[in-house]
């Protein structure tokens, strides 16, 4: 990929690897655009993210990253923030970066991404999760405080799927997306989960088309060996649907690159 926007450090307490590592990697994938979205420090699930006390620390490894390897690659500073309403903490907000990816990894309290947590899909009605879990990502997008849609169908992660259409389903998010003028990620880490496949889904990604909703990429590297993962066909389908050009962000600007 060129551009590789959402990736992660061992400071989120589930990662491996060194962020130079990590670069490194990038710039043998062939990868110009590079950032860190580490999990922003949250007083909830505190035991798969850093401390607000380490975000000086995160910072300086991503600038260090940046500084290194200038000549090379572009190295972009992000968090990924879970968009829990109550639960977001301005400190985080504040932070001078590139870009803010915004994602639910939660429904009321329940990690439905999480393995230890799986069994609760077993007391669940599919259909209605699906409901609830697309309101809240145009709930996080109607926010405005986000540049970036974290793996907008996560939910699919374990294929308990919808009988109903992914269209119908993301519809009303997917407008409030465009009407906040977010961007979509196209990212790689489904590849690696039950689902075997990139989030989001054909469907949603030609309806995004449709909206003329920008996309960027993410591997969601937790490993150095995630980072370009299955890049090809994410490119590969980016294109099938329409797309030619892709975002990166600096300062919280966007820009449009021809990928």
């Amino acid at each position: 990929m060129l551009v590789d926007l959402h990736n992660h450090t061992p400071l989120c307490k589930h990662a491996e690897g060194s962020p130079e590592d990590y670069v490194k990697k990038a710039i043998a994938a062939g990868t110009k655009y590079f950032g860190f979205s580490d999990h922003a420090p949250m007083k909830f699930d505190e035991q798969y993210r850093m401390d607000f006390d380490e975000i000086p620390l995160y910072e300086t490894m991503v600038k260090n990253a940046k500084e290194r390897f200038y000549s090379d690659i572009e190295v972009f500073l992000g968090y990924e923030v879970d968009f829990l309403n109550s639960l977001i903490d301005e400190r985080v907000l504040k932070r001078k970066v590139d870009y803010f990816i915004g994602s639910v990894h939660f429904l009321n309290s329940w990690g439905f991404d999480n393995p230890e947590f799986i069994g609760e899909y077993q007391n669940k009605n599919i259909e209605e999760i699906w409901k609830d879990y697309f309101e809240a990502v145009e709930n996080m997008a109607k926010s405005g405080l986000f540049d970036i849609v974290g793996h907008i169908d996560l939910l699919k992660i374990f294929k308990y799927l919808p009988k109903t259409n992914m269209k119908i389903l993301s519809k009303n998010a997917l407008k409030a997306i465009k009407k906040t003028n977010m961007t979509i990620e196209i990212n790689t880490a489904g590849f690696r989960k039950p689902i075997n496949e990139q989030y989001p889904s054909r469907a949603i990604l030609e309806a995004a088309s449709e909206l003329d909703i920008p996309i960027t990429f993410g591997s969601d590297a937790h490993d150095i060996e995630h980072v370009g993962y299955k890049s090809d066909e994410a490119v590969t389908l980016a294109r099938d649907c329409g797309y030619d050009k892709c975002a990166i962000f600096s300062q919280r600007d966007r820009d449009l690159i021809k990928f």
